[in-house]
């Protein structure tokens, strides 16, 4: 793999090289000191703000500078190199002391505020970490400079993958690459963590952003890419790097445990210094040096970064979906699940339970659902009955077989009650009081509730009365909110909707029940997000 190099401007100077760079290099260090902070107060460090002695070994300026890993190489080069030549700010020479910190990890500490920093300038690879880190309350005064340098988000393919995709004759959006790779498995497609690498989180976002060009259901598309991309996720650009298969071997091609394709920055996917100028240019003879293709094949210019707001809305829909839920999933019996569906031969509820057993397969093992089923006096008085207990789907089972066994059996043998009516708004209180009196921290706790009907008990609880106990239960740290998804014609999405609401959750439509599947993965990014957005 070839290797790319720092433009000349940035790039550390071999021993014997001329020193008319020397300049340029002081004004790289210079705009580097964006984020000093000294006794608690944020300073913009700049020629003329310092006052220090003549003497280098004497009255030097003392700067300790904390950079994301992928940078702090070139750097803590940059600085080593202005040490051993005496480049001077404002007449001071200036001794930088270089340290690498993940930049999740600083914004979450500034933004904790407590002990002072150890460091007193920081460069992270991507501004979002500033927003993550004022968006969450800093509690360490920070003030914001220039980019210094860049790297574009790229997909990193090994040839025998590329080939397969058809690249370079056939090119390709985000949101199109994403699906022709995990389409029946073509390719094994790796990322970094969006909670913890800019390049994860800026890729995730950009595929959104195509997703939602294409038009349909493009948030489901998304969610289910996060559900992927979480099944062979790592911590780091670097790390992801390593998951791609080592050579075009059977054995490495065909090894499950290694990535085809990984979404990583140009600057991991080349190693040593490896970054673009601010403005993202690349000269002909850098792309040369790293082994590209010159001229090179396309020459679009970069997409309009995505905005704050859509980094995190992404951000809060990645944590909700890829984190393991705890759902109790409860389930209209009432006789007009019997009716069939157009044009499909098979009655609402045998629709029904196919599409909840293909969720369950979204699922992981650790991820925990309980199954509840509802009609009028179902259960003596009670409009409801629990039949399987929200446990982890790897639990073991009695006769050898895991909760997601037996949780699918049921499934397959929900039956209507003939004559049966709907009892939702008993259900719903009794169901969502469980849920909360089991919350499980660290979860994602929701109630899933679909039904095709309104509520029909005379004898039970009023919708007024059902939304002011609701509202009595909810506790915004301990969240629990309502998937309420309409079945066929004869629901009443807003009905639903207006309590879910009340919860923090949603209502949603499906005329066929066969949607039940994608409209579940589309409620929990989107609770996600309504749940972020209530704690900012």
């Amino acid at each position: 793999m070839g290797r790319h190099s720092l433009p000349d401007a940035y790039a550390p100077r071999e021993r014997g090289e001329a020193s008319a760079r020397r300049g340029r290099r002081t004004v790289v260090i210079a705009t580097l000191l964006v984020l000093a902070v000294a006794t608690g107060t944020g300073v913009a460090v700049k020629g003329g703000l310092l006052s220090f002695s003549e003497s280098c070994e004497d009255s030097a300026v003392h700067l300790s500078l904390a950079a994301s890993p992928d940078i702090a190489p070139a750097v803590r080069s940059i600085a080593e190199q202005a040490r051993a030549d005496e480049v001077r700010s404002d007449g001071h020479c200036l001794d930088v002391d270089v340290v690498a910190r993940d930049s999740y990890k600083v914004a979450d500490a500034l933004a904790g505020g407590g002990e002072t920093p150890d460091f007193q300038v920081w460069l992270p690879d991507s501004d979002l970490w500033l927003d993550r880190a004022e968006g969450l309350g800093t509690g360490t005064p920070i003030s914001p400079s220039d980019s210094v340098a860049s790297s574009p988000v790229a997909l990193a393919v090994v040839p025998s993958a590329s080939e397969r995709l058809g690249w370079p004759k056939k090119t390709y959006s985000w949101a199109e690459v994403v699906t022709a790779a995990l389409t029946a498995d073509k390719i094994r497609l790796g990322s970094a963590d969006p909670a913890r690498s800019a390049t994860g989180l800026l890729a995730l976002t950009s595929i959104g952003g195509s997703s939602a060009q294409q038009g349909g259901d493009s948030d489901t598309r998304v969610a289910e890419t996060a559900k992927v991309l979480a099944e062979r996720m790592s911590d780091s650009d670097a790390q992801v790097l390593e998951t791609l298969a080592r050579s075009d071997s059977g054995a490495e091609d065909g090894n499950p445990k290694r990535n085809q394709a990984v979404l990583i920055s140009e600057q991991a996917a080349f190693a040593r210094y490896g970054f673009r100028p601010a403005d993202g240019a690349a000269e002909d003879a850098t792309v040369t040096s790293a082994g590209g293709k010159s001229p090179q094949p396309y020459a679009a210019s970069a997409a309009e970064a995505p905005s704050a707001k859509a980094l995190q809305e992404m951000l809060g829909m990645w944590t909700i979906t890829v984190q393991s839920a705890r759902l109790t999933t409860v389930v209209d019996a009432s006789g007009s699940m019997s009716t069939p569906v157009p044009g499909r031969g098979q009655s609402r509820m045998d629709v029904t339970k196919e599409s909840l057993i293909q969720a369950l397969g979204q699922f992981t093992p650790d991820d925990e659902i309980g199954l509840w089923e509802f009609a009028t006096t179902l259960d003596g008085e009670k409009d409801y009955r629990k039949l399987m207990e929200t446990r982890r789907l790897g639990d073991p089972a009695q006769g050898g077989s895991t909760h997601r066994e037996r949780l699918s059996a049921a499934f397959a043998g929900l039956q209507p009650v003939p004559g049966g009516a709907t009892g939702l708004y008993d259900t719903m209180l009794a169901s969502y009081k469980e849920a909360r009196s089991t919350y499980v921290k660290g979860k994602f706790n929701a109630l899933v509730i679909l039904t095709d009907g309104s509520d029909q008990d005379d004898d039970g609880i009023s919708r007024s009365a059902l939304n002011a106990e609701l509202k009595e239960l909810t506790d915004p740290e301990r969240p629990v909110p309502v998937i309420a998804i309409a079945v066929g014609p004869d629901a009443d999405r807003e009905e639903v909707a207006e309590i879910a609401r009340v919860t923090g959750g949603d209502g949603y439509e499906v005329s066929d029940p066969v949607e039940i599947q994608a409209v579940i993965l589309q409620a929990i990014m989107a609770a996600g997000q309504n749940g972020r957005a209530a704690q900012e």
